[in-house]
């Protein structure tokens, strides 16, 4: 495989990061390449970590608490997959999953058990690290802090949405939500009827610096749908407005907390 486009060649300024509380976990197969990564980010500001298997990559994971992992599909031990299913279950940490193909499936796979993004080799490492940088402008949900005073969700016909534990219970049921996937139903519940296209729900959900394709919506949108609807087809919360984007139609019922 080879390297990510324009992965030797840039030597002009690069824009830095200096604060971030933990670091970038690369978890890639390929030497070099996981290397080359490591090395742009670092120059970027970030403190890079590396490993190589899967095994590895949940145990570096656990171990170094990092605010995001750039995890490869394809890893000895254990896939990409299981991977991020593995750290979705002790880790909040952003996830940018790597393919070796532009292959809707693994995409989809991959967001659907908690990825927050994808990019195909080969790539841009200029890209990358906006991915990167986008991604840790959000805060992550273990570290938010909610005023006492502020408001705390809403509650609708079966559906209640909390955000300051960012937790979400259908007919009393707890809904177990990728942080993206909450952060999607959030945006939208947060003002009924009004429809977003995709480009404004990927700015307030990824930010406005994120370049990758809006119609990564429509995966998160799907799974959303999927776990807090009897029908998918028909459903109660979330819209689509064609040629537009997303609504999100129930009426709130009353504040989630008081």
């Amino acid at each position: 495989m080879r390297p990510p486009d324009h992965a030797a060649r840039h030597t002009g300024p690069m824009h830095t990061h200096t604060s971030s509380s933990g670091p970038v976990l690369v978890v890639e197969d390929e030497r070099p390449l996981a290397q080359i990564v490591a090395d742009y980010l670092a120059k970027a500001g970030y403190d890079a970590i590396q490993v190589h298997t899967g095994p590895d990559g949940v145990s570096a994971a656990r171990d170094h608490d990092p605010d995001l992992v750039v995890l490869d599909l394809g890893l000895p031990g254990l896939d990409g997959v299981e991977v991020c299913r593995e750290i979705r279950t002790f880790s909040d940490c952003y996830i940018i999953m790597v393919t070796a193909r532009d292959d809707e499936i693994d995409k989809l796979i991959g967001l659907g058990v908690g990825a927050d993004d994808y990019l195909t080799k080969p790539f841009s490492l200029r890209e990358l690290v906006a991915r990167v940088q986008a991604a840790l402008r959000r805060p992550r949900a273990s570290r938010l802090a909610v005023a006492p005073d502020a408001d705390h969700g809403w509650a609708f016909d079966g559906l209640t949405v909390d955000t300051a534990t960012r937790e979400v219970t259908r007919a009393g049921v707890p809904v177990a939500l990728t942080r993206t996937e909450f952060d999607i139903l959030a945006a939208l519940a947060e003002h009924p009827r009004r429809a977003f296209s995709r480009q404004q729900i990927v700015d307030m959900v990824w930010g406005e610096g994120w370049g990758g394709d809006a119609h990564i919506v429509d995966v998160h949108v799907a799974h959303l749908r999927r776990k807090i609807d009897d029908d998918p087809a028909t459903p109660r919360y979330v819209d689509t407005v064609r040629g537009v984007g997303y609504r999100f139609i129930a009426e709130p019922v009353r504040e989630a907390a008081e």
